[in-house]
């Protein structure tokens, strides 16, 4: 027998009427929607579009953007948006047609603030350089021939950045007419293994400052610290750990609970960008470049060493870098690139702690927050920088449509 219930909630009114704009403006606006795809580059992972389906003028991209990202949050974390409250997740990436007649796609990488609405063009981000190339195949921006699930071929896209006007040219192997995701090669800082992306960045000197040395000298003073500028893929700053009384080995998390060593090290960088070049005055110099990174010589017997692999037997320097001021969880790969090249410039700072006897003939082992790196620099009978090479993985996440609401 059918019962009656116990008790009756009432029908509760709202305590006050919404305004009829306050519903127009809530209730009836749709969001926005373009086709996107997010990848996994190395150490970093970014939402990617292609050029084609973003509005025309480049300078309506920047509320895309960070409505997509999530950014500026108070709170730092991005949760109403794609980012992940890191540097290294505060990405964008637009690929399209060429405009380089070396280069088979143009890339332009995006830096994105967290808490603040930068929105920043004027860097790379060689981690993400990985996926590019990746992309530019699964988006059918560079098409390849086949289809079949048993092709496994190598592929070459020629990619020019036209942030810097560089060329770099990324080399993977594709199956089934897509980026293949599948292999047997890792990269320390990201779980298992992948499909190796080797990446050769093709006269990466002065990619902002047009110079290597951008100030003219090898060394360069800041604050009393002894600093080397150079400039290969970014514009970078190296510094010795020992001179701004550290250890080399840090932690990102001791690096950012150290009492004064985050605000240091920005005042290094923001000086060396002035000197580099970059900007006309240290308030004006842009978040994501320089880069600025402590070296150190590694250790024999230092027992933190051993632990993390990072002996004098492991690597040839250890290193650690900020991105947009915060400590990085492994290492920027242009700045990978710029310690390669500065081990080789006499009176460096960088010079100065490698062994000239090197863990691998092949480049140089760098040990950074996560693990170990190997970068090669291949240079000229008069000591140009003609190359460099490095090796990640990449991976396609997801495509579709990406969405985001303008409550303007």
């Amino acid at each position: 027998m059918f019962k009656q219930p116990l008790c009756k909630l009432p029908y509760r009114t709202p305590l006050t009427k919404p305004t009829p704009g306050y519903q127009r403006s809530l209730q009836t606006k749709k969001q926005h929607s373009l086709p996107a795809a997010y990848y996994r580059g190395g150490t970093s992972r970014a939402v990617f579009f292609k050029k084609e389906d973003l509005p025309t003028s480049k300078e309506d991209w920047a509320p895309i953007f960070r409505n997509v990202i999530g950014s500026p949050d108070p709170y730092g974390r991005q949760l109403d948006g794609l980012g992940g409250g890191i540097s290294s997740l505060s990405k964008v990436c637009v690929v399209g047609a060429p405009t380089h007649e070396d280069a088979d796609v143009d890339y332009t990488f995006v830096s994105l603030g967290i808490k603040n609405s930068d929105v920043d063009y004027s860097s790379n981000c060689g981690n993400m350089i990985s996926a590019v190339g990746p992309f530019a195949v699964d988006a059918r921006l560079f098409p390849v021939l086949g289809e079949s699930e048993s092709d496994n071929d190598s592929v070459e896209v020629r990619i020019h950045n036209t942030n810097t006007g560089k060329i770099i040219r990324s080399s993977f192997p594709v199956v089934g007419g897509e980026a293949a995701a599948s292999g047997d090669f890792a990269i320390d800082g990201v779980a298992g293994t992948a499909a190796r992306v080797q990446l050769d960045f093709v006269n990466p000197a002065g990619s902002v400052t047009g110079a290597l040395l951008p100030t003219g000298n090898v060394t360069d003073v800041f604050d009393g610290i002894t600093a080397t500028c150079i400039d290969v893929g970014n514009p970078c700053v190296f510094v010795r750990a020992s001179d701004l009384g550290v250890d080399g080995n840090l932690t990102p998390e001791e690096i950012a609970a150290h009492s004064d060593l985050l605000p240091r090290l920005g005042s290094i960088r923001r000086q060396a960008g002035v000197s580099m070049g970059i900007a006309g005055e240290v308030s004006s110099v842009p978040g994501s470049v320089p880069k600025i990174c402590m070296v150190a010589a590694p250790s024999a017997t230092d027992a933190r060493g051993v632990e993390q692999k990072q002996t004098s037997a492991d690597v040839d320097l250890l290193a650690r870098a900020l991105s947009v001021g915060q400590p990085h969880k492994a290492v920027p790969i242009t700045v990978a690139l710029a310690l390669a090249a500065a081990a080789r410039v006499p009176g460096s700072t960088v010079a100065g702690v490698v062994d000239k006897d090197p863990v691998d003939r092949a480049g140089i082992t760098i040990g950074h927050a996560s693990g170990n790196l190997l970068v090669g620099a291949d240079f000229d009978a008069d000591g140009a920088l003609t190359s460099a090479t490095v090796f990640r993985t990449a991976r396609r996440l997801f495509e579709g449509r990406i969405y985001w609401k303008d409550d303007s």
